[in-house]
């Protein structure tokens, strides 16, 4: 029996006058709805766009590492212009995307933002990024030491989701900390995507940092970390309560989030909640659950795993195969 495509006049196609009214009219209705709900008078035409942060996320890392990242391949004469062509193209984007989210937030605002502003913002973004650069290569530093595994510091920066991570969050931290979130947010989201890594643009951390292997990382927007901070898989430093299910202090809402001071190592699985601080040099064991502060020096560790005796074991063995 021979199968073949079916063509469209082939299909049995819905009533296009009343199945696609239908839809387009309670789709309106949805719209409408939300509009008047939530961003009345806003410029909704104008909103940065996941596809053109992204590219402009390609352009500065490529400007960042020219060779690593930007794939140049030409003699080191030609770098500096490179690297000008890259950050001209990539700034120019940015200040598009910007300016879009400038035009969201307007109806917020108390007065018209300045026609400049967009074009500010992204000159003083472009004006970090030799710190940016000096943040991620400690940062790959500390990857290269704390890892018997990592053959070169270009493995880990090629490789490692970590490296991935700290690229993106140290360009989102500084569009966040110059007014631009939205754009900040959707840096982040993008390494989170590629990676499962989730730092919040606005969390602080400091250089040297580390997280190994990294999956199921969470650090929230308020979080503050030292240098020389290495966290393994599904650690979280988050917040206690979401907004809105607790009081709003001033401490819920602007410090909900762990201080984890220099030299601290976190294993996989610990989960760390509230603005608690972790203390210098301190050690958290995996799956870890802790709510309070942990002095400097501290090691804090679940009870190991117990061996049950042969009977107890084949009993439990069966009961869970359900054979008791």
């Amino acid at each position: 029996m021979t199968t073949q495509a079916l063509t469209s006049t082939d299909r049995a196609a819905p009533d296009a006058a009343t199945g696609i009214d239908a839809i387009v009219t309670g789709l309106r209705r949805a719209r409408d709805g939300w509009r008047q709900r939530q961003d009345a008078g806003r410029d909704v035409e104008r909103f940065p766009s996941r596809a053109g942060v992204e590219d402009v996320v390609a352009l500065i890392a490529a400007a960042l590492y020219p060779r690593r990242l930007g794939h140049f391949r030409g003699a080191g004469v030609e770098e500096d212009r490179f690297v000008a062509a890259k950050l001209l193209a990539g700034l120019t984007a940015l200040e598009r995307e910007i300016g879009a989210e400038l035009a969201y937030w307007q109806k917020d605002a108390d007065a018209a933002f300045p026609p400049e502003q967009a074009a500010l913002i992204a000159r003083l973004f472009g004006a970090t990024l030799p710190k940016v650069r000096d943040l991620i290569d400690s940062d790959v530093e500390a990857a290269f030491l704390a890892d018997p595994a990592a053959r070169s510091v270009d493995e880990i920066l090629l490789c490692y989701p970590g490296a991935t991570a700290s690229l993106h969050h140290r360009i989102a931290h500084e569009l966040n900390e110059l007014g631009a979130p939205i754009v900040a947010r959707m840096v982040s989201e993008l390494a989170n995507e590629r990676t499962g890594i989730d730092i919040h643009p606005g969390a602080t951390i400091g250089r040297h940092f580390f997280i190994d292997h990294g999956t199921g990382v969470v650090i929230g927007e308020t979080a503050i970390i030292g240098e020389r901070v290495r966290l393994y898989q599904h650690v979280t430093l988050g917040a206690r309560s979401a907004l809105g299910t607790a009081p709003r202090s001033p401490r819920d809402r602007f410090a909900r989030h762990p201080i984890v001071e220099d030299d601290v190592i976190v294993y996989a699985g610990a989960t760390i909640l509230g603005r608690v601080t972790i203390g210098a040099r301190s050690v958290i064991g995996g799956n870890v659950w802790l709510l309070a502060d942990a002095a400097p020096d501290s090691v804090l560790v679940q009870p190991e795993a117990q061996a049950l005796a042969i009977a107890e074991g084949r009993a439990l063995r069966q009961e869970l195969e359900g054979r008791a």
